[in-house]
């Protein structure tokens, strides 16, 4: 699940750093009431669940309205893996910016143009964060709640592509929940 819409996509900023992340641009309301439909209508709310969820603030507010929702029930792992991508020099500017580092990572997932985090570093982290769980929870139904970026290019490993395609596949909006199965 990626988080519902942020203050941050509210202001239309980039805020990928864990000094702003973690404490700050938390879920809008409308982002509230993403989750929660998206939870709904996704149908885990009949399924136990165990939630792993970034540490950066949207996340645990996702992840904290989809434990409530599961009863209470579903217990929250925060899991530094799943961060945001750092996107170094561009924390804290217009999210227009976004555009030019995937042009980039389109030509090369190793880049780290400007500080950026590249694909393949992203990918490897929360590449790492699936093979734990599934294995420590083999069988479970394990919501991860992440970031776009970051699930994006999750998502390139379950479809057996090259990460830095990850803009050509579906993009993950706001508080959408995409069941991961390898292709």
């Amino acid at each position: 699940m990626r988080h519902g819409h942020s203050i941050a996509n509210q202001q239309g900023i980039i805020v990928s750093h864990p000094d702003n992340g973690c404490d700050r641009f938390g879920l809008s309301e409308l982002g509230r009431e993403q989750v929660k439909q998206s939870l709904q209508n996704f149908g885990l709310l009949d399924v136990k669940t165990i939630i792993v969820s970034s540490d950066f603030c949207r996340a645990r507010e996702s992840a904290d309205i989809a434990s409530a929702l599961l009863n209470g029930e579903a217990s929250i792992t925060l899991d530094s893996r799943l961060r945001e991508r750092n996107f170094g020099e561009l924390e804290l500017t217009p999210d227009s910016a976004y555009v030019d580092v995937w042009q980039q990572d389109a030509k090369d997932p190793d880049s780290q143009l400007r500080g950026v985090e590249s694909v393949n570093q992203v990918m490897s982290r929360v590449t790492s964060v699936v093979a734990e769980y599934e294995d420590r929870y083999s069988g479970a139904t394990i919501l991860l709640v992440s970031h776009g970026d970051a699930l994006q290019i999750l998502q390139t490993a379950f479809a057996r592509v090259d990460g830095s395609s990850h803009r050509q596949l579906d993009h993950l909006h706001t508080a959408q929940i995409r069941q991961l199965q390898f292709s």
